[in-house]
């Protein structure tokens, strides 16, 4: 979906002036699987002086990456518009893609294994399989990246990279059914103002999964195709995911089933928070009975850097909704689109919290609208006592719903 918006970006210096100053910096994406490996071969050779780095996972995204977005601060260089084509064409980019794919699986066969040895204490599995999880989770943001693309490699690479998490629903529900249905009640993945995300949780992960079904169904039914045919890209997804757990149960025995278990919650589940922050209680006006364009308005965006280096610049949301086929070295910061209070990693702890989330999001819903929420996207069950609290009961009749 591609809307034009009338929101200004940052300042572009000329195309003779300018540089990808990140450049070499997105290697960081590709070295983040590396980190993993090595923090678990250091674990492996010395556990009993290195027990923190089987939680390495969750230290990175939840206290190590928070405090660098925090220290290094934001990135407000745009491409300017003239090189956007010259940057999708350079193989550069989608070669650090690519190259993420087989140091993810690396990461997970070294995880099995070490989860799987008698040696390693109860607790060090727990963190082995959460910080494994939290790898497979980062993953889904390149596999978002190649989910956009058009070409079947690009889909197929999706695919094996959504595998481990079990989640290759994602690969056609994304762009075709969240792009479609983005800031409207209908969106099973986007969150409602007075949601909490462990409401909004089960809903977005069986409404996300209900849809990839109907979608693939109508569009298999358009070929003249039934549901069970090999051209089923959620049936392929599926098989990728089975021959994954299958080879790890022949490898490892029954015992890796709980490692693989808790990897894939906890990696989908990554994944869920981050779709619950960039959408927050934010809704598409209706126009004549129809949900107006998508515009950078209707998501929550952040740039601090180190975030953006980690996640492919997905904090650039309203661009990516903009441009959904955009590679992620040629998305722009709009200055005036809603701005989250930090990256999103600093946000998912509060996202989990949600008397801590409702404080520090609820009221920049009510600025965003200027304090007319039946413009928003509100829980129904929240709505009268929202509208109270922020002093729009008078509004209660006039909603979007």
């Amino acid at each position: 979906m591609t809307s034009e918006s009338p929101h200004e970006v940052s300042p572009q210096p000329t195309q003779s002036d300018w540089i990808d100053a990140k450049r070499y910096l997105w290697l960081l994406s590709p070295a983040l699987p590396v980190i993993g490996v090595g923090a678990m071969i250091i674990y492996r050779v010395v556990p009993k002086k290195m027990r923190g780095l089987a939680w390495i996972g969750p230290i990175a995204i939840h206290v190590v990456i928070p405090i660098l977005d925090r220290i290094i601060g934001e990135d407000k260089n745009n491409p300017p518009e003239e090189i956007v084509a010259k940057l999708e064409r350079d193989p550069y980019y989608a070669t650090i893609v690519k190259a993420f794919i087989p140091l993810q699986y690396l990461a997970l066969f070294i995880g099995a294994y070490l989860y799987t040895r008698k040696e390693t204490p109860a607790f060090d599995k727990l963190g082995i399989a959460i910080s494994v999880g939290a790898l497979n989770g980062i993953a889904i943001t390149n596999a978002h990246e190649n989910s956009h693309k058009s070409d079947k490699f690009n889909q197929i690479m999706s695919h094996l990279v959504l595998a481990p998490t079990a989640y290759g629903h994602f690969r056609v529900e994304h762009p075709y059914g969240h792009h479609k249905r983005v800031a409207t009640p209908e969106d099973p993945a986007s969150a409602q103002m007075g949601e909490s995300f462990w409401r909004f949780l089960p809903r977005t992960v069986i409404g996300s999964f209900k849809s990839a079904i109907e979608i693939e169904k109508n569009r298999l039914a358009r070929r003249g195709k039934t549901f069970w045919c090999l051209e089923n890209e959620l049936l392929q997804g599926w098989a990728m995911t089975a021959g994954l757990y299958s080879t790890l149960v022949a490898i490892f025995g029954r015992k890796v089933i709980p490692f693989i278990a808790i990897q894939a919650v906890y990696g989908f589940s990554l994944l869920e928070v981050i779709n619950y922050v960039e959408h927050y209680g934010l809704l598409r006006a209706k126009q004549n009975g129809k949900y107006e364009r998508t515009k950078p308005e209707h998501s929550w965006n952040s740039n601090k850097i180190v975030t953006n280096l980690f996640l492919y610049q997905l904090q650039r949301h309203s661009d990516h909704h903009a441009h959904p086929t955009r590679s992620f070295q040629a998305l722009r910061h709009f200055e005036d689109a809603p701005q989250l209070p930090s990256g999103y990693a600093t946000m998912i702890l509060p996202a989990y919290i949600p008397a801590l989330w409702f404080r520090m999001m609820d009221k920049r819903v009510v600025e965003h609208y200027k304090g007319d929420l039946s413009k928003a996207n509100i829980l129904p069950a929240k709505r009268r006592a929202l509208m109270k609290k922020y002093g729009g009961a008078n509004r209660l009749t006039s909603t979007h719903h």
